[in-house]
């Protein structure tokens, strides 16, 4: 018998999905099986629906074999030493520049997250032992080869908020690029549609109704014309290598940015940069509510415009 106690986390989830998050390996028709034959207790009375809804310090005893539970995996974080930019942090969230070249999330090598996994365990904020059912984790994600700000979340709630935040575009997210030249007009709209071609792992201009077309749209603004030019990007929708290939097709591609126009320079990255951030709710964010209105900026890196990327060679 093993008893597991609710955390806040798992708050008004499903008794039968903290199940299947609890014990992974084990096929759902056994642990509902095992409802049936009323092997599960909450708070101590028998329980056979799997829907009843968790609350904070429930007490749930399990009477299973306890090699159903067996070893928990260890997750490439634990061996890590945190080596984390912090750029705001409160209870719930944290805002992180990522370097150019560390992917943002990864189960197998280093990455964003599991240095923010690493760095609330040296805090003692998140501890991975014993029973786990959540991991703080990014909101988003932005290319290996894009540097700047992520947000990442401490607890469930925050992680469900801020998702659904993200997803109806109520966090705006701005970007600073370095461009072969300056686009015109000098503030302005790209409206595109792209499809992926899987062989180059490149967006395509396509038209509307073309297979797996998708619409981008960013809105942007020159900061300071010339060859290079920088500029301010936003995003208005989420697609793969959208500002990339949106400059690209206006004949105006990012510095280094090979694969969307631009000439070899001997540099293995493109220049661009997630630089602010601004939380722009339109509805009710709950525990996050006081986030709103709030700007987070990438503080300048010693006064060099992409000093985390010009260490790039070929």
């Amino acid at each position: 018998m093993k008893t597991i106690i609710v955390g806040k986390n798992d708050e008004n989830q499903r008794l039968d999905k903290f199940l299947g998050k609890l014990i992974p390996d084990v096929p759902m028709s056994v642990l509902y099986k095992s409802l049936r034959k009323k092997r599960v207790k909450v708070n101590g009375k028998r329980v056979t629906d799997g829907s009843l809804r968790l609350c904070a310090g429930d007490s749930l005893d399990l009477y299973l074999n306890d090699e159903l539970f067996g070893e928990k995996p260890t997750g490439i974080y634990q061996s890590l030493t945190p080596d984390l930019q912090v750029v705001y942090e409160d209870g719930h969230i944290l805002v992180m520049d990522k370097p150019w070249g560390m992917l943002s999330q990864s189960e197998t090598e280093e990455s964003l997250e599991g240095h923010m996994r690493a760095y609330l365990m040296n805090k003692g904020e998140f501890c991975p032992e014993g029973e786990l059912t959540f991991l703080p984790s990014l909101c988003h994600r932005i290319d290996r080869n894009t540097d700047g700000l992520v947000i990442g979340a401490k607890d469930a709630e925050s992680l469900r908020i801020l998702n659904e935040k993200i997803k109806n575009r109520e966090i705006r997210k701005f970007y600073l690029c370095e461009l072969e030249d300056a686009p015109r007009p000098e503030q302005g709209e790209i409206r595109l549609w792209m499809k992926k071609d899987q062989r180059k792992n490149k967006m395509e201009l396509t038209h509307e109704g073309d297979g797996d077309a998708v619409f981008c749209h960013t809105r942007y603004r020159v900061l300071k014309k010339g060859k290079p030019a920088l500029v301010e990007a936003e995003l208005l929708t989420g697609r793969t290598h959208q500002i990339r290939a949106g400059f690209g097709s206006l004949g105006c591609p990012l510095v280094g940015d090979v694969k969307y126009g631009a000439e070899k320079n001997g540099r293995r990255f493109q220049h661009l940069t997630a630089k602010r951030l601004v939380f722009s709710f339109v509805s009710d964010a709950g525990i996050l509510q006081y986030l709103n209105g709030k700007e987070i900026v990438l503080p300048d890196r010693k006064g060099e415009k992409y000093a985390s990327m010009d260490n790039g060679t070929q």
